[in-house]
C-alpha cells in the first residue's frame, strides 16, 4: 500500500470543508464557499492563499494566460471549490492543470452539491 501524500494536512483541510458544509448546508454559489473556506482556514490557522496566480511557462516563453487556484494550502495543496450538481472531468482537468503549472504535488477538488460535500484527492 503506498503513502498517502500529506495525509494530516488533507485531513485539516477536509475537516475545514465539512465545518462550512455543517453550518451552510447546501444550495449557495462558490462565491460563498470560498469566503466561508478562507472563514475557516483563518480561524484554524492554516496558512493558505486565495486565487493564486501561477503563469504557464512554454520554451523560454511566459504565455499571457495565467491559471487562478482557488486556495493554495500549507504552501503546497491545490483546493479548488464546486458547487454544482456534478463533477466532470473537466473539473479533474483543470486541477490537473494548476497541479503541472504550481509543482504542487496534491489537489483537493470539492463540490458543494445539493444534497452532501462531496471531495477528492488528485494527486500528480
Amino acid at each position: 500500500m503506498s503513502k498517502i501524500i500529506y495525509k494530516d494536512e488533507s485531513y485539516a483541510i477536509v475537516g475545514a470543508l465539512f465545518e462550512v458544509y455543517n453550518n451552510l448546508g447546501s444550495g449557495f454559489s462558490e462565491i460563498v464557499y470560498k469566503d466561508t473556506i478562507e472563514y475557516e482556514l483563518r480561524s484554524l490557522n492554516i496558512p493558505f492563499q486565495r486565487e493564486k496566480e501561477f503563469g504557464v511557462a512554454y520554451k523560454d516563453a511566459l504565455l499571457k494566460h495565467k491559471f487562478y487556484a482557488d486556495f493554495v494550502v500549507f504552501d503546497k495543496i491545490i483546493l479548488e471549490i464546486k458547487s454544482t450538481e456534478n463533477l466532470h472531468d473537466k473539473h479533474t482537468a483543470q486541477c490537473l492543470n494548476y497541479l503541472k503549472v504550481s509543482q504542487c504535488k496534491l489537489a483537493i477538488l470539492a463540490n458543494f452539491h445539493k444534497d452532501l460535500l462531496d471531495h477528492k484527492r488528485i494527486v500528480l
